[in-house]
């Protein structure tokens, strides 16, 4: 009876040679065809991408591809990539109002919950005192306490009419002021701890202006992802005309020095219910929506305070 041959192990002796002699002829075949090719076709169309081996093809495709990034003109870079046009000035100068000068300082006081009346009383009397001095360029916008979000805080708005040389000149006068330096260190035994911001306010919100209490002010402050100020501006600057109604908005501010990147909304409003109905209220207004979609991705963290004017204080 006629047997077939079993298939030939390539994993032993013979079946290892036999695969070597296969590459071999395959090779010279190849060898052979290339030549002939060679010889029929123009040696330009022979180096053509088209004929070269596959990692060759590839290597060519690399560098043409790197070669056409560089002069920003490749087809697949162009499908990701949208060329964006340089700013030529800064956001402070682009989002500022331009008609006036104004520096803003803000400053946020953590007080020992037990000197917290101490400290108010105090601080009223020699803020007051600032205030009123026409020697000082300085003034006192608003000064709270902090009802709800972090406690035990109280928080300054000051106005520098004349920006930095006017801060400049209070600073230097305050160092020579005695009853002030007493101040500091009886206000030092109070406080946990301290900061403080320079602002400036935005040019589209109003300019904080005293007002008649009484008043709740809500301080809502939003820490932006590097580089989106200009696009924050560009929407609120559409949007706020929707939070005007109630007479709401007190201030908006950007920072310059501390902690960067952070915008601050002042509102006032009667009491938290006031507050509720005139925020749900904004949202039944065609556009509002718009403004939260696109902010949003901007926000890398957010929080609200509730906040108490004190009698110093010019927004009761």
């Amino acid at each position: 009876m006629w047997r077939s041959r079993s298939p030939l192990n390539r994993h032993s002796p013979r079946g290892l040679w036999q695969t070597l002699e296969e590459k071999h002829t395959n090779a010279d075949l190849s060898s052979q065809k290339n030549k002939k090719m060679a010889a029929m076709w123009p040696a330009r169309m022979w180096k053509s991408s088209a004929l070269l081996p596959r990692r060759s093809v590839a290597l060519t495709f690399t560098r043409a591809n790197s070669k056409g990034q560089q002069q920003d003109k490749g087809w697949f870079r162009s499908l990701f990539v949208h060329k964006v046009n340089q700013r030529k000035d800064a956001h402070s100068n682009l989002l500022s109002k331009k008609e006036t000068s104004s520096l803003y300082k803000m400053q946020f006081h953590n007080v020992k919950p037990e000197c917290l009346d101490a400290y108010n009383s105090l601080s009223g009397q020699i803020l007051q005192k600032l205030h009123n001095d026409p020697d000082y360029p300085c003034e006192i916008v608003g000064s709270w306490n902090t009802l709800y979000g972090e406690q035990d805080q109280t928080v300054h708005l000051w106005r520098f009419s004349g920006g930095y040389p006017a801060m400049t000149d209070a600073m230097e006068k305050l160092l020579q002021n005695q009853e002030y330096l007493e101040y500091r260190k009886e206000r030092s035994k109070m406080l946990l701890s301290r900061k403080n911001q320079l602002l400036l306010e935005f040019s589209f919100w109003n300019e904080p202006l005293p007002r008649m209490g009484p008043n709740i002010y809500e301080l809502r402050t939003y820490y932006l992802k590097p580089g989106t100020m200009i696009e924050w501006g560009n929407n609120w600057a559409r949007a706020i005309r929707f939070r005007q109604e109630n007479n709401e908005a007190v201030g908006g501010f950007f920072s310059l020095v501390g902690d960067l990147y952070v915008v601050h909304h002042l509102w006032a409003y009667k009491d938290l219910e006031s507050r509720h109905e005139t925020r749900n209220a904004a949202w039944q207004k065609p556009g509002w929506d718009e403004c939260v979609y696109y902010t949003v991705p901007l926000i890398r963290y957010m929080e609200s305070r509730i906040m108490m004017p004190l009698t110093v204080s010019t927004l009761q």
